[in-house]
């Protein structure tokens, strides 16, 4: 199938590159629309596809279109597009906030459409997205657009009424993952560590730690108590941690994440 992307961020572009590389869809077959040049001429270099500044040009020319612009935007460039999407179109979102209810309005037709939420991770391969769908879509095209959406990591099929749990939990954990790296490199560095370095053993226990927890399927918490020996140092900074709130900080964080994008 041809597929297309109106906006060419970067999510698009890590969308773009797990796509290709991973043989889904030819780069000859995915068409990109932005309206800056510069994205365009960034996209086109790095990926070799067919970019166009015309939304209308990319939607004429797309049977699958994802919709990779900021949610502000939406309404807007579904308007320009509406009249150009036939019923053999999918519609691919990954809007925070923007239902498959609201996003059928906004068309005032019968569309197909997936709404998803990918995460940035899917830049190196490893994302995961969770994907739901109207009425319209058959199952053996949501099952196209989740092999689609595999090409960048994992992709599970969820409920709508998870999808804003699903913006806090992995589209935006990311954030708080890199705040947790950069401290810990920071404290490293306060201790005589050298910057790079730092970062490194960080980001690499980060990544062996939650691997652990996907392939031993062990609880957390059980993993946790591995490493807690009785009057050893980890329990020690366990406690500095509780002490300080950290799971009540990382719990209110993801509670006023979900609630901003039910606004949105």
């Amino acid at each position: 199938m041809r597929l297309g992307f109106i906006g060419c961020g970067n999510m698009a572009a890590a969308m773009m590159k797990g796509i290709i590389n991973h043989h889904i869809v030819s780069k000859e077959d995915i068409i990109g629309a932005d309206r800056s040049k510069e994205s365009l001429d960034r996209t086109q270099k790095d990926m070799g596809i067919h970019v166009v500044s015309d939304n209308k040009e990319a939607a004429k020319n797309s049977e699958i279109l994802v919709l990779s612009v900021k949610p502000q935007f939406y309404e807007n460039v579904i308007d320009e597009i509406k009249d150009s999407i036939t019923e053999k179109h999918i519609i691919v979102t990954i809007a925070p906030g923007k239902t498959l209810e609201w996003m059928g309005k906004q068309f005032g037709k019968q569309v197909k459409i997936v709404r998803t939420m990918p995460n940035t991770p899917a830049l190196v391969g490893e994302g995961i997205t969770a994907a739901c769908c109207n009425q319209y879509v058959e199952q053996k095209e949501l099952e196209y657009v989740v092999s689609i959406l595999e090409g960048f990591g994992k992709c599970e099929v969820i409920s709508e009424h998870l999808m804003d749990v699903v913006v806090s939990v992995s589209g935006s954990s990311p954030a708080y993952v890199f705040m947790f790296i950069e401290a810990m490199a920071d404290a490293a560095v306060a201790d005589g560590m050298p910057r790079a370095q730092a970062y490194e053993f960080a980001a690499q226990a980060v990544y062996g730690s939650a691997k652990m927890v996907l392939e031993t399927g062990k609880h957390p918490g059980e993993l946790k108590d591995m490493v807690c020996s009785p009057g050893g140092t980890t329990i020690e900074a366990v406690r500095v941690l509780e002490e300080k709130g950290m799971r009540s900080a990382v719990f209110e964080a993801m509670k006023a994440c979900t609630k901003k994008a039910r606004g949105m």
